[in-house]
């Protein structure tokens, strides 16, 4: 349900960057207490609980306050909603489940990473109880329904954030995803789940379903607005024994003809139209360049069946003991069906099956290896809230098809809208890559958006480029931009010493007008020199390639550049510098200059 169509919200439907943009021009507080309003107004089940007006004004003064002693809030004003399993002072934390709500004395390292840019929370949202569910009507507070089309489901377990981005009342919100709870709700709602490498954000404070391998996901209205967040909140967190430093040694972006896996099985359980639009979607992906490479489906499949049909599912049941023990019948009958079963497992049973996890995530590594990514429906099929009522652990159990084994091999994964089904649902894709290729998933997501241009969410706005840029996110960059301009361009004898490294070719350029080219003498291979004309001679632009290379291989990598070569800086035409391959003047004495040519490649085409 959308805000009262008498006084429609002039923030309806906002992006990240509008929301940044228009808390900084000012009225942000009034802004704020107009959309609690609204929100107020509404019977909406996306919702449990939402912020008060007093705690609104209070936080706003707090914000004030840090603005004046010069903190950096990339996130002014901006109003987010949590899923209600992650803890947030001033809310209590119920999993949707009362019996076993409480008050928490301290945020989630991710909300209080959220406060410290600035950001408000505006709202606790509904979801499948104890996160145990992708369908979203597993709540005593209410069935989440499809922002689209009100009889079919959300989607969950995180239905509710999924719900008020993809209606434009939030530009983004917390979810969290162990089965597929921030992907299936983003498919169904035609929206951003992001579902980060499992640990690159702290799930302390968050209430455990799975907590070995939990996620806290961002639902967003664009994969822009969703990569910053995950930027902003990608913090090493001390304090929760899961978290993981990012090593920077993955792909930051994919190249221009990127190779996908597609399961050699896909299974859409009779939903002929979910069929007919993934198909659609593999046809837009080759028209984007997209190598699709058929890949064996049974190690994805069978790992997925470990999450509910092994002892795995014990360690929901380790979450939730003491209530399964001393009140049973305050948890949802699906949920206390499903969780009761862990029960039923020893841990010689919970050691095999962690042998036959290993076993299968090997196998599914080396399939993944020589790809960029894996594609696949989002999820096969939807469901009516009716249907799902007369079958809820079957057709649930559907939506995990291409879910539940993602983290379990520890993979990262983005939940993109595609062209909406013939009955006029959304329907979407995921892509699927190893741990830590987050980056590389979201460079390749925003030109999928870029190039269908679906309105965003619910809202019908158009997706455009032209909106507002995005404050800048003051975080470490995962790669270093080198500008090569010989033997390691693409296709040349050294290019290897790049792609071994995953570096990834950005563009072809050419540096300012104020460089010259060397052919180095006694070189093998051959290779060039650059470097900065003098003051006296007369400089030239000279055709270089940027590439990305992982930041924690740059090294490595200039640990083998030979004398008389280096790395310095090398400005380019359009002004920006980057890291480049630059030449000793000594070796420049015995070297023919080739700057008329104006790079290696037409020099060595010529010679």
């Amino acid at each position: 349900m959308t805000t009262s169509a008498q006084q429609p919200l002039e923030t309806l439907g906002w992006t990240l960057s509008e929301w940044c943009q228009q808390q900084r021009a000012g009225g942000g507080l009034e802004r704020l207490q107009t959309l609690l309003e609204a929100l107020n107004a509404t019977d909406d089940t996306a919702w449990i609980t939402l912020l008060s007006s007093s705690d609104l004004a209070e936080q706003w003064q707090q914000l004030e306050h840090a603005d004046a002693q010069g903190a950096r809030l990339p996130l002014w004003g901006v109003p987010i909603a949590v899923k209600d399993n992650i803890d947030v002072v001033g809310f209590s934390t119920t999993a949707a489940c009362p019996a076993a709500a409480y008050t928490p004395s301290a945020d989630a390292s991710v909300i209080r990473q959220l406060r410290s840019l600035g950001a408000i929370i505006v709202g606790k949202t509904n979801l499948d109880q104890f996160a145990t569910g992708l369908v979203g009507t597993r709540s005593p507070y209410g069935a989440v329904p499809n922002s689209v089309d009100s009889r079919y489901v959300s989607g969950g377990s995180s239905s509710g954030s999924a719900s008020v981005v993809a209606r434009g009342l939030v530009p983004l919100a917390l979810g969290t995803d162990t089965a597929g709870s921030g992907r299936v709700p983003a498919g169904f709602n035609n929206i951003i789940g992001l579902k980060p490498t499992r640990g690159r954000l702290s799930t302390n404070g968050v209430l455990p379903a799975c907590r070995s391998i939990d996620c806290v996901s961002i639902f967003a209205l664009s994969v822009e607005d969703a990569e910053f967040a995950a930027q902003l909140l990608s913090v090493y967190d001390a304090d929760d024994a899961y978290s993981r430093q990012n090593p920077y040694t993955a792909p930051v972006d994919f190249s221009s003809t990127p190779r996908f896996g597609v399961p050699d099985t896909l299974r859409f359980f009779g939903d002929t139209q979910a069929q007919a639009a993934f198909e659609q979607a593999l046809e837009r992906l080759r028209g984007l360049g997209v190598e699709l490479v058929e890949i064996p489906s049974e190690p994805f499949d069978t790992l997925a069946e470990q999450l509910y049909q092994g002892p795995w599912v014990a360690e929901r049941t380790a979450a939730l003991e003491t209530l399964l023990r001393e009140q049973p019948e305050a948890i949802d009958p699906s949920v206390r069906e499903i969780v009761a079963q862990g029960h039923r497992y020893s841990a010689v049973d919970a050691y095999r099956a962690e042998y036959r996890r290993a076993e299968l995530k090997q196998r599914i590594d080396t399939l993944l290896a020589p790809l960029d990514a894996m594609v696949v429906p989002t999820s096969p099929t939807i469901r009516t809230i009716a249907e799902m009522a007369e079958q809820p652990i079957a057709y649930n159990a559907q939506f995990g098809t291409y879910t539940n084994f993602t983290n379990l091999a520890d993979l990262s994964a983005l939940a993109l809208p595609a062209d909406f089904r013939a009955d006029g649902l959304p329907a979407g894709i995921t892509l699927i890559a190893p741990a830590w290729h987050d980056t590389a998933l979201a460079a390749f997501g925003k030109r999928w958006q870029r190039a269908l241009a679906l309105p965003l969410g619910a809202t019908q706005r158009p997706y455009t480029q032209t909106r507002p840029a995005l404050p800048e996110a003051n975080v470490a960059s995962d790669a270093v931009t080198l500008a090569v301009v010989g033997a390691h361009l693409t296709g040349m004898p050294l290019n290897y010493q790049l792609t071994q490294r995953n570096a990834t070719l950005l563009e072809q350029t050419t540096t300012a007008a104020r460089y010259r080219l060397y052919a180095l003498s006694n070189t093998t291979p051959p290779k060039p020199g650059l470097a900065r004309a003098a003051a006296q001679q007369a400089g030239a632009e000279i055709v270089v390639e940027l590439w990305q290379v992982p930041l924690a291989r740059f090294g490595e990598f200039v640990a083998e550049v030979p004398a008389p070569l280096g790395i310095g800086n090398v400005e380019l035409a359009d002004g920006r510098w980057v890291k480049g391959f630059m030449c000793e003047a000594v070796a420049q004495q015995d070297a023919e200059d080739i700057t008329a040519y104006g790079g290696w490649r037409a020099f060595q085409e010529k010679a």
